[in-house]
């Protein structure tokens, strides 16, 4: 294949306020992490996805650790959590002190399986004193991290049901799914608290950040509490324990804010380049294009394909072939029970994540990507295949 002009996999799209915006808070000296826009995006933030309290992180992976924390997680606990996931979902569950265990996806949505989460409470733990157990290790399973992948919402009611039954604190990996619906309620919104990332390839950025959603102003105290070095006097320097420096800065607030006034053009347009891929793909022998539940609105954060094997046998060797010709696909998230850190770490049958990490393909997606450069993707894809 002959090298053309690069269309890479998901890069930010900055055309909206965010000069005047970041002129602003240089103009006025509140550049660090205090500021007007820093309450302006949480307060926003928490408007669009419907709940009364939203505090700003400094990224994603950081809002997961607090929100773990504030939902009471503590050292040698397990929180369950799917294989197919980003390792920063894992990562939050080991820095806040306790155990992944991880479980297989359904192939619907991707997400976790709610089958096999309670499959796996019913054969392998048991309620003593109001309190979950793993049989096997001893330990208290305090928690469960759903996450919404790609921007496509896993089925969360099944789950938040597991989570009465037994008593878990749930803690929405939403990170890749700001503005999807989940039965026509924004995602983010459920359990103890929903996370965000702002990361420069999501939907919208502020080169970095996070958020911590929440319907609870307890767990909103303790997020923002330990966020701050859990400062506890306002005029001195007293701290109730240590904390962490996780707090967002006003610039990037800045930035934030005027990427939140354009989201919802950006979800129309992450929706066209994914209607686009389906409807030129889905005649295409062999290429099958993630679809969306019934009862969901993806935000197409990442478009996805499965490869059939019969056509394309070694599909890391596609992937390379399309980097080449400047196509920016990339393999989907390696599953977590196959990374070096989490080998021996607790884990659930798995079937679908292995199947979907062998054959899945993210396209390009970027929120600027214009139809001429969709076209360039889909054929180069269907050239290969060729």
């Amino acid at each position: 294949m002959t090298a053309r002009r690069q269309i890479p996999n998901a890069v930010p799209h900055l055309g909206g306020n965010e000069w005047k915006y970041v002129k602003e808070c240089l103009d006025t000296n509140w550049v660090s992490s205090a500021g007007p826009f820093v309450e302006r995006f949480e307060r926003e933030t928490a408007a669009y996805v419907g709940v009364p309290h939203a505090v700003a992180i400094v990224n994603g992976s950081a809002a997961l650790h607090l929100a773990l924390s504030a939902a009471g997680v503590r050292p040698d606990d397990e929180v369950l959590t799917p294989t197919l996931t980003f390792i920063a979902t894992a990562g939050a569950i080991v820095h806040a002190g306790a155990h992944p265990v991880f479980l297989d996806v359904e192939p619907v949505t991707w997400g976790l399986d709610p089958e096999k989460v309670a499959d796996f409470l019913t054969r392998e733990c048991e309620v003593r004193a109001g309190v979950v157990i793993d049989r096997v290790t001893g330990r208290r399973v305090s928690a469960m991290v759903p996450v919404h992948l790609y921007g496509h919402p896993c089925d969360l009611d099944p789950l938040l049901e597991i989570c009465t039954r037994w008593p878990l604190a749930m803690v929405e990996d939403a990170t890749e799914s700001l503005g999807a619906f989940y039965r026509g309620r924004r995602v983010g919104a459920d359990g103890s608290s929903g996370c965000l990332s702002f990361n420069g390839n999501k939907i919208i950025t502020c080169g970095g950040g996070g958020m911590v959603l929440t319907r609870h102003a307890e767990v909103a105290a303790r997020v923002r509490a330990l966020s701050t070095q859990a400062r506890s006097d306002p005029l001195e320097w007293v701290h109730d324990e240590v904390g962490f420096n996780y707090r967002l800065t006003n610039l990037q607030a800045a930035i934030g804010a005027a990427q939140l006034e354009q989201l919802e053009d950006f979800l129309d347009r992450k929706r066209a380049t994914a209607v686009a891929y389906a409807q030129a793909l889905e005649r295409v022998d062999g290429v099958t294009p993630f679809r969306e539940a019934s009862w969901a609105r993806s935000n197409w954060w990442l478009p996805t394909v499965l490869v059939d094997a019969r056509r394309v046998p070694d599909l890391r060797a596609l992937i390379r072939d399309l980097n080449a010709a400047g196509i920016g696909v990339r393999p989907v998230w390696h599953p977590l029970h196959r990374q070096p850190p989490f080998r021996d770490a607790r884990t659930g049958p798995i079937e679908i994540a292995d199947r979907l990490w062998d054959r899945g393909l993210c396209l390009p997606s970027s929120v600027g990507i214009t139809p001429e450069e969709r076209q360039a993707v889909i054929d180069a894809l269907v050239a290969c295949l060729k």
